[in-house]
């Protein structure tokens, strides 16, 4: 069957669905050519199931399944998926002050509590935009230990202090599975049980045609880009499906805390455990959402909200263009979501079975090595939120929201700025501001080795407010910047930071190489 009747271009395809689906009467029509679309996809990821081996076949399955699903929801939705004039604050006692949570102590049985937890860490990204090769987790950010090195020490420290048994679970993708079990290896001897399971593999869509640009189940070769790991949303289905949550329900856990990895504020906190073992009222959250203070840094961040009558995380791509600048106002939406959640086992099995989770589709767009525009339909963790009950927000301290997306923040976790103990870093007392520097660091930093090439030692930082890097230049050993610093080199000159300089509130420009000081 063709995908489109005569004379109905395919380019836009979904844009003249919605069009037509407006136009009185032309909603059959519309109707008629989405059902064509789907069957010519069903068909097409038919074929890519016959290319599958015995051993690869159920799991393609089930993943190929997983995107028509999506797919369907994607075709059926129409307009924004949020209503703004329903968007309303919160209540208040729906978002809890940390210090609040915290002033309640901890109970004697702490370890009892604490057997009770499992750490998730959301391990499916690539190192590629810090210029790396391989698993993000894997790349070193303190005395040469990685993100997976300082988790695993953090959950060490955790079992030997309270003689517990709190696993870690990896939700890979498969462009990251392969590389981090073979490192796995290194903790055998660390008291903490690693498990890892795989997040799905969904094909990635043509833009124009909406047809998937898979034409088997392999990927490599021509078909390295045609897949694509759907987002973290994806953890709800790929946890249950592999069998883990039935594993750790067996075992009598309780609770899991899920955030992605390259967050190293993102620590077991056992005041929060306790309130969701132990909740004042008696009545247990089976999901818990930590969202800190908006700063100038953070206009985008996905907010909570109160929305026909229960939580709701609301993300920019879903406030339609004529309330982005409202939903940007650090007055109005004062927090945003950290991607630090505890969520209840048992209610992710209930929900899972009832297929019940509802999480609304972002649809991102890329463009291929090629040049081939394609979309790739992916959800978000925390838009489950509004599907469990009884969910609850606490405003956490800024430390716990610490990720290391960029060499600029590479630079703070670094830094004097922090001091390491069991894997956790804590802001040193010697820094008199409870915030941390704004950095920018220009694009000859952005890749982790130039970065590392230009420092040959990490400047003293503790009274940094604010740094500015532009253009080639290099830092000598002891340098310390403090107040606000500037550093601009020129198209074609080079700046050299001399060994034991100290800017403070400078700007530098042009040329400047000075070899002694």
């Amino acid at each position: 069957m063709p995908l489109c009747p005569a004379g109905f271009s395919s380019a836009s395809l979904k844009s003249d669905l919605s069009k037509a689906m407006s136009q009185d009467g032309a909603s059959q029509f519309q109707e008629v050519i989405r059902q064509e679309l789907e069957l010519s996809v069903k068909k097409e990821l038919e074929k890519i199931l016959t290319t599958a081996s015995s051993h690869e076949f159920q799991h393609t399955k089930k993943d190929l399944d997983g995107f028509r699903n999506l797919f369907h929801r994607f075709l059926q939705e129409k307009g924004p998926s949020v209503d703004w004039g329903k968007i309303q604050r919160p209540p208040e006692d729906s978002i809890q002050p940390y210090e609040k949570i915290k002033a309640r102590g901890l109970p004697d049985n702490i370890s009892s509590v604490l057997n009770k937890l499992v750490v998730v860490k959301l391990n499916g990204g690539l190192g590629t935009s810090m210029g790396c090769k391989g698993p993000k987790s894997l790349i070193g950010v303190r005395n040469e230990n990685t993100f997976l090195d300082l988790t695993v020490q953090q959950i060490e420290h955790l079992n030997k202090t309270y003689n517990t048994d709190v696993p870690l679970v990896l939700m890979n993708s498969f462009n990251t599975d392969e590389d981090t079990k073979k490192i796995l290896q290194k903790y055998n001897h660390c008291r903490v049980k690693i498990y890892t399971f795989n997040q799905s593999r969904y094909p990635r869509i043509n833009k124009e045609s909406l047809l998937p640009i898979a034409k088997d189940v392999s990927y490599s070769g021509e078909n390295t880009e045609a897949w694509y790991p759907p987002g973290h949303g994806d953890i709800y289905a790929s946890f249950y499906n592999s069998g883990l949550l039935d594993t750790f329900i067996g075992e009598g856990k309780e609770y899991i805390f899920v955030s992605n990895i390259d967050n190293l504020g993102a620590t077991v906190d056992l005041y929060i455990l306790n309130h969701l073992m132990n909740p004042p009222n008696g009545k247990r959250c089976e999901f818990v959402m930590e969202v800190t203070n908006k700063t100038r840094a953070d206009v985008k961040g996905g907010t909570l909200t109160q929305y026909e009558g229960k939580l709701r995380l609301v993300e920019i791509a879903q406030v339609p263009k004529a309330h982005v600048d409202e939903f940007k106002s650090v007055s109005k939406f004062k927090i945003f979501n950290t991607n630090n959640l505890w969520v209840s086992l048992a209610a992710v099995k209930r929900l899972q079975e009832q297929n019940a989770i509802d999480m609304e589709i972002i649809v991102n767009p890329k463009t291929l090595d090629g040049g081939l525009n394609v979309i790739q339909l992916e959800t978000a963790v925390g838009a489950a939120i509004k599907s469990f009950e009884n969910s609850l927000g606490i405003n956490v301290p800024r430390s716990r929201f610490l990720p290391v997306k960029t060499t600029s923040d590479l630079l703070l976790v670094m830094s004097n700025l922090y001091s390491l103990e069991a894997g956790s870093l804590t802001m040193s007392e010697k820094r008199e501001f409870p915030t941390v520097p704004l950095v920018k660091l220009g694009s000859s930093f952005t890749k982790v080795q130039d970065y590392l090439r230009r420092f040959e030692s990490i400047p003293d930082m503790l009274e940094l407010d604010h740094l500015t890097v532009s253009g080639d230049v290099t830092f000598g050993k002891n340098v310390s910047l403090k107040g606000t610093v500037i550093i601009i080199a020129n198209h074609g000159d080079r700046i050299d930071i001399p060994p034991g300089a100290v800017l403070e509130n400078k700007i530098v420009s042009g040329n400047l190489r000075i070899l002694d000081h």
